[in-house]
């Protein structure tokens, strides 16, 4: 099938390209171009294209070049061109036919309508030619009594002037007494530059003097009214607007104008505080009830909706919907009013002017601005506890949305910055939160380890490396469900967060250093706290230092891989931030385990040490027989080692054993003194590995560094733990000033 296809569309692309070269050869046929060229050039009778085309010898070319399929698929081809061809011809015949019927229709009726248009031509041709003889009688007629005309036509004007001034001071109070202040105050503006110019004369200086009269207590009104807590928008905005006409000053009314509007926006701002102490005492009843424990749980599920009246989405709703709208609408109408208003009517500078009216709009927008924020913010931190990052996110990216709009109404005062540093200061406690929380998880996965170590029983416990398991496990998974809640904040539909200001610090500064790289930090750092308490269960030493070590070889590069590639940061959005790199974290990780792993190496050791020196000091060794038999002491310590041993393998690998000497399966320690009963000697009964023994009487006779480093092995820690048993058991042992020997049947106990 996909051949059949491809070979029908070579073959529908090759008729195209020969219909195009068809065309192209009619439309040179037809303006005779190409003939030059072609006398040039060699003329190809076998171009079926071609203007010079023979049948006759383009058959007989093919005839001696084409098989017989060949022929036949080329008879196919040709025949299928004539039928797309005659196809063609036909639908451009049938085209162009109705072409030519729409344009002859065209042209009868435009015949038609010229006809008609030369009638009317030829009535508004007469109509002219009356109207002009008419003018030139009129004319003719009025010439002598232009003059007067016109001089009567100006005291006429005059006297209507006069009479609109004589009525002035009733129209006005008419006026005011119908509250059509915008009526008034046009009257009077009219009318205000020629009373102020002719008020020495007696017939003009009463009018003058009622009017003002009647002005003043239109000032009055209209300020009353500007004062009214009742007024609309659009009554303060018209107030406004007819108060400049009247040249009342500029800064008093940009005063009251704001005073105004602070009344109703202090509405807003007091019924979003009333929200922010509901939920915030709400929040504190419920604390107490879970604190104290005395209510049931009908009770608490009482106070619960009061305490979360309305949540924080419907909180930013409200002040957008009600403080963000009122404070745009005034802005919107202050600069109508004061600044993009031409104030030069009263003689004030306007530079000046729309300085001081805009400093006194700042001013009073930023004050509102910083109480709205204040209260924004108090609110965000209450959604601390809730966890919902969805609703938080969205709200917060509702509340930067509308912020822009006041940004781009006021951009001097600079909200726009300020509402961005409340959406970066929410991201960056809410990554505090989690990592709180993560904190917490730790320490309680940590605690719930501990117990089971701690605990003494014959129930069955986990082994070390489940229990480094669950640990590892819950931790790694914990974290990845952190940044999966923490990704909504950078979602490819949330403005703030494709802003550089806000994506390069939250995901550089918050996510990876504030959660990934503290969480670390703080695992490792815990970890090594255990070092410095005495009552910490050997076994979780042990298992904290193969964490560590866990963390160093491949969970660090793994979390700090996975937070790079869920919050990805530009060289550019990144700039300025201090990154932690993996390779310090790893050097830091394995030094802490070291760290552990040698202190759980002295805890160990100690303990033997310990158990030797007390059976040595509670015995009498002065007066003692010889000793024949193990002591259930020595019993104990080979039990002790054989658990550690155990402990250790289920975490750490075996390591790499020194070489033995096979020519050794016998060892004699005499010791010669006078002839008599006490000197004694004595042959072990089993096979004993010399490399042992030899490195045990190293340990009597040279000066060995107990405390060293111990290796991330098996061996090397049950090395250092027999080290520091055997060296100060002896010392102990020695202070009787009596050596003694007790056979002890190790049958390859210490592993080596």
């Amino acid at each position: 099938m996909e051949v059949e296809e491809r070979k029908e569309a070579e073959e529908e692309s090759e008729m195209a390209r020969v219909r195009h070269r068809q065309r192209r050869g009619m439309l040179k046929m037809y303006y005779g171009v190409g003939d030059e060229s072609g006398k040039a050039a060699a003329i190809d009778y076998c171009d079926i294209n071609g203007a010079h085309f023979k049948p006759e010898e383009y058959l007989e070319k093919l005839f001696k070049e084409k098989s017989l399929t060949e022929l036949m698929d080329k008879e196919a081809d040709i025949s299928k061109q004539i039928r797309s061809l005659d196809s063609e011809m036909q639908t451009l015949v049938y085209e162009n036919y109705n072409k030519f019927i729409s344009a002859t229709d065209t042209i009868r009726k435009m015949k038609h309508d010229f006809k008609k248009m030369e009638d009317e031509m030829d009535k508004l041709r007469e109509n002219m030619s009356t109207i002009t003889e008419f003018s030139e009688k009129i004319t003719g007629t009025l010439q002598g009594k232009r003059q007067q005309i016109t001089k009567l036509s100006g005291v006429h004007t005059l006297l209507k002037k006069l009479q609109f001034l004589f009525e002035l001071p009733s129209r006005l109070n008419k006026c005011v007494e119908m509250k059509q202040y915008g009526l008034a105050v046009r009257y009077y503006t009219k009318a205000r530059d020629v009373l102020h110019h002719y008020s020495h004369m007696p017939s003009f200086h009463g009018i003058h003097q009622d009017c003002d009269e009647i002005v003043k207590q239109l000032i009055v009104q209209l300020r009353e009214q500007l004062r009214n807590p009742k007024s609309t928008p659009k009554q303060l905005a018209e107030c406004v607007d007819l108060l400049l006409q009247l040249r009342e000053p500029a800064d008093e009314l940009c005063d009251e104008f704001l005073a105004h509007a602070q009344e109703r926006l202090d509405e807003n701002l007091k019924a979003l505080k009333a929200q922010v102490d509901l939920r915030t005492s709400g929040t504190k009843t419920l604390e107490m009830q879970d604190k104290e424990k005395k209510e049931t749980d009908d009770g608490a599920e009482s106070l619960r909706p009061m305490a979360s009246d309305r949540d924080l989405l419907e909180f930013i709703d409200c002040g957008c919907n009600g403080f963000l709208s009122t404070i745009c609408l005034v802005i919107a109408s202050y600069k109508e009013q004061f600044i993009q208003r031409q104030m030069t009517d009263n003689g004030q500078d306007q530079q000046q002017l729309e300085r001081v009216v805009t400093e006194k709009l700042s001013s009073f927008i930023l004050s509102l601005m910083k109480e709205y924020f204040k209260l924004t913010e108090a609110r965000i931190e209450l959604e601390s506890d809730t966890g919902d990052d969805v609703l938080l996110v969205r709200a917060l990216d509702r509340f930067h949305r509308r912020l822009q709009a006041l940004q781009k109404l006021l951009p001097e005062i600079g909200v726009g910055r300020l509402g961005t540093n409340i959406v970066a200061r929410s991201a960056h406690n809410r990554v505090k939160v989690y990592s709180t929380n993560l904190r917490q998880h730790f320490a309680d996965i940590r605690q719930a380890l501990a117990t089971p170590l701690s605990a003494s029983g014959n129930e069955k416990l986990p082994s070390l490396s489940e229990l480094l398991s669950i640990m590892s496990n819950s931790l790694t998974n914990q974290l990845k469900l952190t940044l999966h809640s923490l990704k909504t904040f950078i979602g490819t539909d949330i403005t703030f967060a494709v802003k550089p200001y806000f994506k390069g610090p939250f995901c550089s500064d918050d996510v990876r250093e504030g959660l990934a790289v503290e969480l670390i930090r703080h695992v490792l750092q815990s970890a090594k706290e255990f070092c410095e308490m005495g009552t910490a269960p050997p076994a979780l030493i042990l298992l904290l230092s193969r964490l560590c070590l866990d963390f160093q070889e491949s969970t660090i590069s793994y979390v700090l891989s996975l937070t790079d590639e869920q919050f990805p940061v530009d060289e550019e959005l990144g700039r300025g931030s201090l990154t932690t790199s993996a390779s310090d974290l790893t050097t830091e990780a394995r030094r802490v385990a070291q760290i552990l792993l040698n202190h759980y190496v002295r805890m160990q050791g100690q303990t033997i040490s310990q158990m030797i020196r007390k059976s040595v000091e509670t015995r009498d060794w002065m007066n003692t027989i010889e000793p024949r038999n193990v002591r259930a002491v020595m019993k104990r310590i080979v039990e002790d080692v054989t658990a550690i041993d155990s402990q250790v393998g289920q975490l750490y690998e075996e390591g790499v054993h020194k070489a033995h000497s096979s020519d050794s399966s016998k060892f004699t320690y005499s010791h010669q003194s006078k002839p008599s009963r006490s000197q004694w000697s004595y042959a072990a009964s089993t096979v004993f590995d010399s490399s042992l023994l030899s490195n045990i009487q190293k340990l009597f006779s040279e000066r060995i560094e107990i405390f060293s480093s111990v290796e991330f092995s098996k061996v090397s820690v049950l090395t250092g733990i027999i080290k520091i048993g055997l060296k100060f058991g002896p010392f102990y042992a020695g202070r009787g000033g009596k050596q003694y020997s007790e056979p002890m049947h190790l049958n390859g106990t210490y592993g080596t």
